[in-house]
């Protein structure tokens, strides 16, 4: 992979990330009841962007876990946060389990970009470590 391309993954995979703590914080809403309809249609947009930047993501790197599956299940889990904000607690526990179990897979797909990144520029991906051999 092109170095220009690897940045560019890694910038929309940062960028994905942050859409799943958006997806969160949403959730949270939820659960405090504490929304109205302008946060409805963000949280509807932030699902439409977390579906579509997955597309883009599997596209470019092959990703074994999270999968497509697991992520629209969360998605479907939550259709707006009128119906979170009306589920029982072990529910929205369930949810958040299911969110945070991908938002780490997510991370360490990006970690391990961020590693090709720098072996690819020649680094080393632990640049504190010195040679012991001295």
């Amino acid at each position: 992979m092109a170095s220009k391309q690897l940045d560019q993954l890694i910038q929309e995979m940062e960028n994905y990330c942050e859409c799943w703590k958006q997806f969160n914080h949403f959730v949270n809403l939820a659960r405090e009841k504490k929304f109205g309809p302008e946060d409805e249609a963000q949280f509807l947009e932030v699902k439409t962007i977390i579906v579509q930047e997955l597309e883009l993501i599997l596209a470019s790197v092959e990703v074994a876990s999270p999968s497509k599956e697991e992520v629209h299940n969360v998605l479907n889990l939550a259709p707006s946060l009128r119906y979170l904000s009306e589920m029982n607690e072990a529910a929205l526990r369930s949810i958040e389990n299911q969110w945070h179990k991908i938002y780490i897979g997510l991370h360490a797909i990006l970690g391990q970009l961020k590693v090709r990144q720098r072996q690819e520029e020649g680094r080393s991906f632990l640049p504190f470590r010195k040679n012991k051999e001295s």
